[in-house]
């Protein structure tokens, strides 16, 4: 017999791996992609529809799937959803045309949507002084992603491309049982009498007509959207402007990636100790320095001197590049937990719906992002546009969330004056 402590951990520890097998899956496309653009002679627009293809199912997923962990519990819907995930991956090997992957893409995007099932599931477990530390460790699963650039260059120069979709199916398999056998029902749902109190789906949407939830959307489609977009786009990014081969460009993206996921856990145990918006704001600022320095494109200066031309070129190479790159990773998996955070300071009963929404929220900026750097690349022909849409999604979070500081300042005043307690 387990006790509640061992299941607590036995379950955090299988949603994590859970998460990040099929976060791994959800990115799958990033390193796929390039080998199709080549093949089917993509534009830079075409191969961002490409790649942002399954986030998009699985971001518009996340707040049914939340809902449905909210009503059936996590352990059921976890499970169920990896099974409708393995055949979309096989699909992959049968693709012959472009809409083809399109259409797999959205199957295979579903993986995507496991966060929100997880997400609820794990804060289930887990009491109020412990949440962010809990959430933070299960969203290190964001790591997947780095589990794709490291593995996937690797089976692909061993096995050949078509092997690589299989064997993540076979994998996935594989995860399904051990998470089965090592997960409980939560216990909301184990109890029968605590569930039916989960039942009610007015109660489970009613804080979506709070602008609050909107407002935390647009903290996640930066911190958690710009990591998803960024991790499907810098191995190309890295192979155009500077020029190296896939299997470096894939190492050099999981410099980005894994830190990123892995920090998470960190970020969680310093919003429980200084506040997920404490936490936020810093993270805003860091970015905002570093997304300055990315954002400038390569530039010649020519000076008209005394006698002759003085030409000087501005450039970030590669190693200052990585480690900007680097620093915004960290602040993302820091800005991913904190906001979480957040939401469960507000709304503890209903993170499934609520983190749902915003997970929802966030992922599509993982889909609509990638677009969007492609669009911006072929009109601009400047590829440090990228990270100039990033700079403005990230300036107009940091004006809202100064006037949402100012605006609840101004209501706790007024509260104290007219000596009304705070609740």
């Amino acid at each position: 017999m387990y006790s509640q402590k061992q299941k607590q951990w036995s379950v955090l520890s299988a949603n994590t791996v859970a998460f990040a097998a099929n976060f791994a899956v959800w990115t799958l496309f990033s390193i796929l992609g390039i080998k199709i653009k080549q093949d089917l002679g993509l534009t830079e627009t075409q191969f961002g529809v490409l790649i942002a293809t399954p986030i998009l199912t699985g971001s518009i997923s996340r707040l049914p799937l939340g809902i449905l962990t909210d009503l059936f519990g996590g352990r059921r819907v976890f499970t169920l959803l990896m099974i409708c995930i393995v055949p979309a991956i096989y699909s992959i090997t049968l693709a012959t045309a472009y809409w083809h992957y399109l259409l797999i893409g959205l199957f295979v995007g579903l993986a995507g949507g496991s966060f929100a099932v997880g997400i609820a599931y794990t804060s289930a477990w887990f009491e109020k002084e412990r949440q962010g530390t809990a959430m933070g460790i299960f969203g290190a699963g964001n790591a997947g992603a780095a589990i794709t650039n490291l593995a996937a260059p690797i089976l692909i120069l061993s096995y050949g491309w078509d092997s690589v979709p299989l064997i993540y199916a076979v994998c996935m398999l594989v995860i399904i049982v051990l998470f089965w056998l090592f997960t409980f029902e939560d216990p909301a749902h184990g109890d029968k009498s605590a569930a039916r109190k989960t039942l009610c789906l007015k109660t489970q949407l009613a804080p979506l007509k709070e602008m609050r939830v909107w407002r935390f959307g647009l903290y996640y489609y930066f911190v958690f959207g710009g990591f998803v977009a960024l991790a499907l786009w810098l191995p190309k990014y890295y192979i155009g402007q500077f020029g190296v081969d896939l299997k470096t460009a894939s190492f050099l993206t999981l410099l980005f990636t894994l830190p990123s996921g892995l920090i998470r856990a960190l970020g969680g145990w310093f919003s429980d100790k200084y506040g997920g918006r404490t936490i936020n704001w810093w993270v805003f600022w860091i970015c905002l320095v570093c997304l300055f320095f990315l954002s400038y494109p390569p530039t010649t200066m020519i000076i008209h001197g005394i006698e002759k031309d003085i030409s000087i070129g501005i450039q970030l190479k590669v190693v200052p590049f990585t480690v900007l790159v680097f620093i915004v990773g960290i602040a993302m998996g820091f800005g991913k937990a904190s906001v979480y955070k957040v939401i469960h300071d507000y709304y503890p009963s209903q993170m499934g719906s609520v983190g749902g929404m915003v997970g929802v929220l966030g992922g599509l900026g993982g889909f609509t992002l990638p677009i969007l750097f492609g669009a911006a690349a072929d009109f601009t022909q400047v590829r440090s546009s990228c990270f100039m849409l990033l700079y403005a999604v990230l300036i107009a979070c940091m004006i809202l969330m100064h006037y949402a500081i100012k605006a609840e300042k101004l209501k706790l005043k007024r509260l104290s004056k007219h000596q009304i307690p705070v609740t």
